[in-house]
């Protein structure tokens, strides 16, 4: 067949087919348009799920009359001029190309007044094709409705679900949407009937990510409750030419975890998008805390220099590429990583009633708690050997117990409490029942003593470094071409990570020496998952995840073991290690260590005070 230029209304009809997938997709282009546009208040009304009808009202900036027909021309738009403007987009939309492909696939009208302007103006296209422009009344701001979307292109109307799951994607986006202008109003009314509003606020700092109250109102008091506020900058560094990075915003602490990845919100510079790299580095942050097959739930805001990160490489532009995504990957893994590593048991303990903004800090004694009475030397021994059984060497000062009979509390008001109280009482030698200031501590030993070997076995490694184990005699590996490429390439990172391998020939490498303590495992499958991270990620912790889970077991192996009767000083002795132990709300394998009751909760069980 001979080569012919397609019909304009043909070209934006398969210009749909990319950026209108759905009544959902529709709401986003025209909604992102009016923020570009300055608006404080959306209205968004639906019929039938978006199918039959979407307006969006605004009251931002509007259009000029004159140029209401370049609208809904292709590739024509007001936010880029250049080459340079396409590098630092700093709107979320740029291309010019929503409207006019909505308009060939919907009976479609815009209406806008512009703040310049005393007179409004209007302009219809029915699938395509284009109306007069006409004078309009109307507000300062645009007016878009989108009548009977896909009614000329029949294929694509049939891949819509049903009206319940449509208007679901739209809710789910304006939820996304909520969470990231928290100064934007939001009215949402479905079949002609009110269905949802966010109420805007008034921040002073337009673009500054929602406050608790927002938290609550889109993803539920639960995960409010649970949220632990981040918020790390880095500055730039001249010599080695990195971009200023920020990330703030919210993580779930690991006992908050979904089933699915439903509750995971990534801003890239306001932008709501998808990235694998951030995606793997929140994974990798909450490996060592989170049970097994479960997902965390996160609120995230990446701020950096636009330049540094490339928003036109999605059709729909849900996704971005970063310049030094390596760089970036570590950042949100370290920041991540070292809030988590604050979950400490009893850490939200002293203010029960309040959503945390952070996980607090605690200063914990440096030496065990002494008791009040006076001990006898039996008693001291006795505290000395309970306290080495659990740890491995006596306490540099002897804890001192109370005489048989006479009370195992200390004597101290209740604000000098610590964090999980003093143990009063072991449960079937499984849980410590432990009395705190407004309630009480249920603690399970093993879990708890498993964690705090885990990470006594870590700090210890880490304090030595990874040892390499020389190849008595070197072993040749059959590889790919792009394995053998990215083990020369980042030989130096491989030898960091106990890794002493070269490369010998197209699609081989001679390898020489492996990580010591994980020599006897499979470490060829090891050396090429950790290839496949450093190509696809830029950094691998393959070898520390391999380490900790050979510790983990050995944790596990020597924690104190259910049904195992301790004395009142070994069950105290295990709550102030717990507290000073990072990541001890959870064990080795991502299971709470303790859970806390109010008296209030416990008031209720017998009814007091109804």
């Amino acid at each position: 067949m001979p080569i012919r230029q397609l019909p304009d209304t043909l070209i934006n009809q398969i210009a749909a087919g990319e950026v209108v997938e759905r009544p959902a997709s529709v709401v986003k282009e025209l909604v992102e348009n009016a923020l570009d546009a300055g608006a404080r208040r959306i209205d968004i009304d639906l019929e039938e799920g978006g199918v039959r009808l979407i307006r969006i009202r605004d009251d931002g900036n509007g259009i000029p009359a004159d140029d209401l027909p370049l609208a809904i021309a292709r590739h024509a738009t007001s936010k880029i001029t250049s080459l340079d403007d396409l590098e630092a987009v700093a709107t979320l939309g740029f291309r010019g190309e929503a409207l006019p492909s909505i308009a060939s696939v919907s009976r479609f009208a815009l209406h806008s007044r512009h703040a310049g302007s005393e007179h409004g103006a209007g302009l219809e296209v029915d699938g395509g094709r284009i109306g007069t422009l006409t004078p309009k009344a109307h507000p300062r701001g645009t007016t878009v409705e989108v009548r009977d979307l896909f009614f000329n292109v029949p294929a694509r109307r049939k891949f819509l679900r049903a009206e319940r799951t449509e208007l679901g994607h739209i809710e789910e986006w304006l939820r996304s949407l909520a969470l990231a202008r928290p100064d934007v109003e939001l009215r949402v009314s479905h079949n002609s009937r009110p269905s949802r509003r966010y109420r805007g606020a008034d921040l002073g700092d337009v673009g500054r990510p929602a406050s608790t109250e927002r938290l609550l109102e889109t993803l539920g008091e639960e995960f409010a409750r649970n949220a632990m506020r981040v918020d790390r900058a880095m500055g730039k560094d001249p010599e080695a030419r990195q971009v200023a990075l920020r990330l703030h915003g919210w993580i779930a602490q690991p006992v908050y975890n979904r089933a699915s990845a439903d509750q995971q919100y990534l801003y890239v510079n306001g932008r709501s998008v998808r990235d694998r790299s951030v995606a793997h580095a929140v994974r990798q942050a909450y490996a060592d805390v989170l049970f097994h097959g479960r997902h965390p739930a996160y609120v995230l805001f990446l701020e950096l220099d636009p330049r540094g990160v490339d928003v036109n490489v999605h059709p729909a532009k849900h996704e971005v590429r970063f310049r030094d995504a390596r760089l970036v990957h570590d950042f949100v893994y370290r920041t991540l990583q070292e809030a988590l590593a604050q979950t400490r048991a009893g850490a939200a303990a002293a203010h029960p009633a309040q959503v945390p903004a952070a996980a607090p800090q605690w200063a914990m004694p440096q030496t065990p708690l002494s008791l009040s009475p006076r001990p006898g030397a039996a008693a001291v021994d006795e505290a000395r050997a309970g306290y080495a059984a659990l740890y491995g060497s006596p306490p540099a000062q002897a804890m001192q117990w109370p005489a048989m009979g006479e009370a195992a509390l200390p004597e101290s008001s209740d604000a000098t409490l610590p964090p999980l109280g003093h143990a009063i009482a072991q449960l079937h030698g499984i849980y410590i029942l432990a009395e705190t200031v407004d309630g009480l501590i249920v603690v399970d030993m093993h879990a708890a003593h498993e964690r705090i070997g885990y990470e006594k076995l870590k700090s210890a490694h880490d304090g030595i470094g990874v040892r390499v184990q020389p190849l008595l005699v070197p072993q040749a590996m059959s590889v790919s071409e792009r394995e053998a490429e990215t083990a020369e390439r980042e030989a130096a990172v491989l030898a960091e990570l106990g890794f002493e391998v070269s490369r010998s020939g197209p699609q081989s490498l001679l390898l020489r020496g492996v990580p010591a303590l994980l020599a006897d495992g499979d470490v060829d499958a090891l050396l090429r998952d950790v290839l496949a991270d450093l190509r696809e990620h830029g950094d691998s912790r393959r070898i520390a995840e391999a380490r900790d889970a050979l510790l983990s077991t050995m944790a596990c192996h020597a924690a104190v073991r259910a049904h195992r009767r301790l004395g009142v000083p070994e069950m105290n002795a295990l709550l102030r290690e717990m507290e000073s132990t990072l990541r001890s709300g959870q064990c080795n394998h991502g299971r709470p260590t303790w859970a806390r009751f109010s008296l209030a909760e416990i008031d209720k069980w017998f009814l007091r005070g109804r």
